[in-house]
């Protein structure tokens, strides 16, 4: 049931904010994602939009006095004329109306004081342009000048002036276009998507951190592909990223096709979203298959090829993230990590499960194992049933045998229990490639099962490897302890 603009303005917040911007003789109201959100029923973020005639910043200040705040709390903004402050978990934001006209280099407007009518007309879209008045004489009024209620009710999103003037003036528009109906699950009306496809190069005076914090928020979405499918129908995604857009197409030789790594990925994104919100985990499985229009080769014997794909995709992480202006620190680590090791689960689902396989996984996956395996699972796709069930219950197997080795050897993060520390003391030497070749094929014969990650069963081994490099023990193993 679509509710009245009274019921939208329950919350007793209003009711202050309504007296104080009528001690200053101020029509006040709240407008935009509150709104919609209120309407649609839906969880909505603590951010609560005020748009007053006259000083929004005059009415943010009478506001904090209301709810007995000190001026401190009141954050103000003079250049853009608007002012914030903090009510419980409430982030609330007032600007005076105004009205605003663009140049074409920029998506910075030129701002001028305006009317409500002005205000909502600068509105990005139909259901963001509505506003209840919070003025006590004109309590819980809806104004509603382009029929946003109606859309919301038909599931529509359209802008609410002609929309290839709204996107050209701001193009980040487009993307928040992209976002909403994912977000929504809404339809993109007609004239408003055709002007998406003669505008998007527009795209190119918005900062790429605009447009990744925008991405990121569709990538968040229940169902992502949707955004996705958007995004390329409308010409977006060759513009922002045209290495996901490689993915594309089927080739056939002899016969034999592959699969459309395009929308396979979709796929394999839709499917970990079922399990994570988790960003980074999303960029994944984005990412996991990026190199394979760089490694695709055809046999005769085989067929269709990717070989390498998982280490060259792994090498792309990094470029793609600098572009996209996204973290370069861990969050980049734990994708690149997880686009390198995507095959070895599966590859392991496939056949006779050793537990020197098992060990070396653990090691190289560590806390990220269960990222890796949820990937892997959700990069189970195909239009048989039967075959992805039969793939999930090897993949039941290669769990349970994980977490037996893993009781057993507690390997994931494990360290050698001999240091380079240690073999230096022992062997009397300064550090060396000697010490990275002990160290290594201590590692090694641990991983393989061939020795205990203890120091007794190690020390012999140790022992071993340094004779081999011409090197004598000058201390025992009862001199180290």
């Amino acid at each position: 049931m679509i509710k009245t603009g009274k019921e939208i303005i329950e919350n007793p917040i209003f009711i202050k904010i309504g007296a104080a911007a009528d001690r200053l003789g101020l029509d006040a109201y709240v407008i935009g994602g509150y709104v919609r959100d209120a309407i649609l029923g839906r969880d909505s973020k603590k951010d609560i939009d005020v748009v007053c005639i006259g000083s929004g910043i005059a009415l943010a200040e009478e506001v904090a006095r209301e709810f007995n705040l000190p001026e401190h709390q009141v954050s103000v903004f003079k250049n853009f004329g608007t002012a914030m402050l903090k009510v419980d978990d409430w982030d609330l934001e007032f600007v005076g109306a105004r009205k605003e006209s663009y140049q074409r280099d920029s998506r910075k407007p030129i701002v001028e004081e305006g009317s409500l009518e002005d205000d909502q007309n600068r509105r990005d879209f139909t259901i963001n342009a509505m506003a209840v008045q919070l003025n006590l004489a004109n309590w819980g009024k809806l104004l509603d000048p382009f029929d946003g209620l109606k859309d919301l009710e038909s599931r529509i999103l359209r802008t609410p002036l002609e929309p290839r003037i709204t996107f050209s003036d701001d193009p980040l528009r487009m993307m928040r276009a992209i976002r909403f109906a994912a977000q929504l699950g809404f339809d993109i009306y007609p004239t408003t998507f055709e002007a998406l496809q003669v505008e998007n190069v527009r795209l190119e005076i918005i900062s790429m951190e605009r447009i990744s914090e925008e991405l990121n928020k569709i990538i968040l979405c229940r169902k992502p592909s949707y955004g996705f499918l958007l995004l390329d129908a409308c010409g977006i995604l060759p513009i922002i990223f045209p290495e996901f857009v490689k993915l594309k197409g089927v080739d056939t030789e002899e016969g034999k096709g592959h699969k459309d790594n395009f929308y396979h990925t979709l796929q394999v994104l839709d499917n970990i979203s079922q399990h994570t919100d988790d960003l980074w985990w999303r960029w994944a499985a984005i990412l996991h298959d990026i190199a394979k229009p760089a490694t695709k080769r055809f046999d005769p014997k085989k067929g269709w090829t990717f070989h390498g794909h998982e280490e060259m995709g792994a090498r792309q992480v990094p470029a793609i993230f600098k572009r996209f202006k996204l973290p370069l620190n861990e969050k980049m680590k734990l994708v690149q990590k997880l686009v390198r090791l995507h095959l070895r689960p599966i590859a392991l689902s496939k056949e006779e499960i050793t537990d020197a396989a098992l060990r070396r996984l653990l090691f190289e996956a560590g806390e990220e194992l269960e990222a890796l395996m949820t990937l892997c699972r959700a990069d189970i796709t195909s239009k048989n049933g039967d075959k992805v069930k039969r793939y999930l219950k090897n993949f039941d197997k290669v769990d349970e045998k994980l977490k037996e080795v893993e009781e057993k050897d507690s390997l994931r993060n494990f360290q050698p229990i001999i240091s380079g520390e240690i073999i230096m003391q022992v062997f009397d030497i300064g550090p060396g490639k000697e010490i990275g070749l002990i160290k290594v094929a201590i590692r090694e014969a641990i991983l393989e099962g061939q020795v205990k990650n203890d120091l007794a069963s190690a020390w012999e081994f140790m022992l071993e490897e340094g004779k081999k490099l011409g090197l004598s023990p000058k201390i025992s193993l009862t001199d180290l302890a």
